[in-house]
């Protein structure tokens, strides 16, 4: 098949048009720090604090609203095993907005973070802050691979594109205009992308049903084309496990999400830089409440397409027999059901939502991870004294590092797939259990937050994981073997997330407590926590007044 010439053109202006919009951004951006009072770099970062509530909704929904999402839905709507019981992304999604909202915009707002990682930074210190980032700037560049990849896929389905051009064009664009304009760029495409993402796949819709080879869905809904489930699916009660710990999973604030462990994820620093971004607390909140019904209803096509390509009869269509769960390409169900269910132009709406998806979900993962590195790491360690210019030239730099790291592991997407299913779990068990303690609870300190990372890793790793070729040490309740793999089917990462937060609220309460009543000798304090928090505490007791002093006092008053 030859390169669909008329795609092709399409989506390169679509490309163009973005790259257009971050330029005209990064112009933006520039005045808007010409007339900054405070430090230009966070202008990049958080957008001056000026980001209007339009923008943000836009912005905040598009960052998870990614390629992942929608084609990871698709996908397990799709297939036999699973059905729509197991897409649970879209309510998963609305619940996580409105968890964070209510629990997290207004205080990380109101205390004027610039990252996800400044409450560690001034709680814990440098040490346990380059601790949380290891695993939040892995998943990013993994994610980022992982969704470049998916675009490579399906535009060789639909365009007959190689792979390696669609990705090196993808990932140049979105580097470019995340590079110049920063914040203010990612923002302002988003509007674009996620525009175009909800009129294109909607528009698809009605050519799916009046296409001859899907079956109405009302008649599949207890028997789908394998005749194996109906693409409504079931969870049976030795599942319920499993189901509850995917769910809880995407309910989770600030961490990796994913609708089906290969193909889908929030990114959490991203979203927490829209709510920093946003003009006051209260914009925050509404922000996050608006984009948990858009994000809820921008999964709603995927479902549709998933439950289309389960009814279809692949034989009536080009692709024929055996169907896509067969060949082993459920995965890219959703650019296949475009390509061959549905018209070619069509179709060409279909890719270039795809890869709106894309871009605003990477741009995002490079200047979250970017951000973090910059103020977190290079600006409170390496160089306490950079200024804004040269912070501002890191955040760059950092930006095309990650891109070109994402970029090259795009390439060898088989490793790279079980790396991210374990950075997934691991910022899942460890970051998520870290983030409720340092915001919500005074009471916790460095050394039960040290405790519960290190109890969270362990567990996490005698728990084992197939995908890495790790076996399990430690085996829950429900767990199988099945070809000589084990299998945990209890809900194995939720029970470790709350033993986490148990051992760090725990150990910092006793700790806490053999230092007040000198239990723990205080040079043994070797983390300063309990001598920095008495120093404080002397400091702001009054001085108390000498003899002459008081006489000076009573004389004024008299």
């Amino acid at each position: 098949m030859a390169v669909h010439v008329a795609g092709l053109v399409a989506v390169v202006a679509f490309y163009g048009v973005i790259l257009l919009t971050g330029i005209f951004a990064a112009r933006k951006s520039k005045k808007l720090e010409k007339k900054c009072t405070g430090r230009k770099s966070e202008v990049a970062i958080v957008g001056g604090r000026n980001i209007n509530i339009v923008v943000g909704v836009f912005t905040m929904t598009a960052t998870w609203v990614g390629g992942g999402y929608l084609m990871g839905t698709a996908e397990a709507v799709y297939l036999p095993t699973r059905g729509l019981v197991w897409a649970s992304g879209p309510f998963a999604y609305l619940v996580n907005f409105i968890l964070g909202g209510i629990f997290f915009a207004k205080p990380m707002r109101s205390k004027r973070y610039v990252t996800m990682l400044d409450p560690f930074q001034h709680r814990y210190g440098r040490l346990f802050t380059t601790a949380i980032l290891i695993p939040s700037l892995l998943s990013d560049i993994f994610w980022v691979a992982c969704i470049l990849a998916g675009l490579g896929a399906t535009m060789s389905i639909i365009l007959d594109l190689s792979p390696v051009v669609s990705i090196l064009i993808s990932a140049a664009v979105s580097i470019i205009y995340t590079v110049l304009g920063g914040l203010y760029a990612v923002a302002y495409t988003d509007v674009i992308q996620l525009s175009f993402i909800f009129v294109s796949l909607w528009l698809c819709i009605p050519f799916m049903f009046l296409s001859p080879a899907v079956t109405d869905l009302s008649q599949t809904i207890h028997l789908n084309e394998s005749n194996v489930d109906s693409w409504i699916g079931e969870v049976k009660l030795e599942d319920a496990g499993k189901w509850t710990d995917d769910f809880l999973m995407m309910v989770r604030y600030f961490t990796l999400s994913c609708v089906n462990p290969d193909n889908s994820k929030g990114d959490v620093t991203s979203m927490l830089s829209r709510i920093l971004a946003a003009a006051s607390s209260s914009k925050a909140q509404v922000s996050c409440f608006a984009a948990a019904l858009f994000s809820f209803i921008m999964g709603i096509p995927s479902v549709i397409i998933g439950a289309a390509a389960a009814s279809a009869d692949w034989n009536q269509t080009e692709y024929g027999l055996p169907p896509p769960y067969e060949r082993g390409e459920a995965g890219n169900v959703l650019p296949l059901a475009l390509s061959y269910i549905t018209p070619n132009w069509v179709s060409v709406l279909g890719i270039g939502s795809v890869a709106a998806a894309v871009m605003s979900s990477m741009d995002s993962a490079l200047l979250s991870s970017a951000s973090m590195f910059t103020q977190n790491i290079y600006k409170a360690t390496l160089r306490k004294q950079a200024s804004d210019r040269e912070l501002q030239w890191v955040t760059r730099i950092c930006v095309l590092l990650v891109g070109l790291a994402g970029t090259g592991l795009a390439f060898n997407k088989s490793s790279m797939l079980a790396l991210m299913l374990l950075t997934t779990d691991l910022l899942y068990c460890i970051v998520t259990p870290q983030l409720v303690c340092v915001v919500h609870l005074r009471s916790a300190n460095c050394y039960g937050a040290i405790s519960g990372y290190t109890v969270a890793l362990l567990l996490r790793v005698l728990s084992g994981e197939p995908a890495l070729g790790i076996p399990p040490v430690i085996l829950y309740p429900g767990w199988r073997e099945e070809d000589g793999v084990i299998t945990q089917y209890f809900a194995f990462r939720t029970l470790i997330a709350f033993i986490s937060l148990a051992v760090v609220v725990l150990v910092s309460c006793l700790v806490e407590l053999g230092f007040n009543h000198n239990v723990i000798p205080q040079s043994w304090d070797v983390l300063d926590v309990f001598k920095k928090k008495i120093e404080a505490e002397e400091d702001e007791k009054p001085t108390p007044l000498s003899h002459e002093g008081k006489n000076i006092v009573l004389n004024t008053a008299l």
